[in-house]
C-alpha cells in the first residue's frame, strides 16, 4: 500500500433495461481503448455526488440524479499515486447517453462484461457485478 494520498475517482452504474452502461477511452487517450464506467476525479471542493453528475453531463452529455453508494476500494497503477475508487448507482437521467468523450458506448448484460478490455482499476467491480454480488 502506498503512502501517498488516494486520488479520488468517480464512477456510474448506469442501468437500463437490465444491461449496463460502459465506455471505451479514446485511442489517444492515457490507457487507449480500454473499457471503463463513466465517471472522473473528483475536484478539489466538490462533493462525490457532484463530481460524479458534472462528469455524466461532460462525457454523455446527460443529466443524471446520483443515487448510493454501491462499492468502494482502492487501485494502484505502477508509478503513480493510488485512486479511492467510489461507484454510485445512478437513480435516473435524462437525455439519449452520447459518446461524447469516449470512442464509444454500449449497453451491455452484466454477464457479459468480463468479455471487454477493462481498465485494471475496474476490474474487481466487473467481477463483481458480472456475478451478481452488486445488484443493478
Amino acid at each position: 500500500m502506498s503512502l501517498r494520498k488516494p486520488i479520488l475517482v468517480v464512477a456510474a452504474l448506469i442501468e437500463r433495461d437490465g444491461q449496463v452502461l460502459i465506455g471505451q477511452r479514446k485511442r489517444n487517450d492515457r490507457h487507449p481503448l480500454k473499457w471503463e464506467f463513466p465517471g472522473g476525479k473528483v475536484e478539489s471542493g466538490e462533493s462525490p455526488r457532484a463530481a460524479l453528475a458534472r462528469e455524466l453531463q461532460e462525457e454523455l452529455q446527460v443529466e443524471a440524479r446520483i443515487g448510493p453508494e454501491v462499492a468502494r476500494y482502492e487501485h494502484a497503477y505502477p508509478k503513480r499515486a493510488p485512486i479511492l475508487i467510489i461507484f454510485f448507482r445512478v437513480e435516473a437521467f435524462s437525455g439519449d447517453p452520447v459518446a461524447h468523450e469516449f470512442e464509444q458506448i454500449a449497453w451491455v448484460p452484466p454477464e457479459r462484461l468480463p468479455e471487454y478490455d477493462f481498465l485494471d482499476g475496474d476490474l474487481d467491480f466487473v467481477q463483481r457485478l458480472s456475478r451478481g454480488r452488486v445488484r443493478l
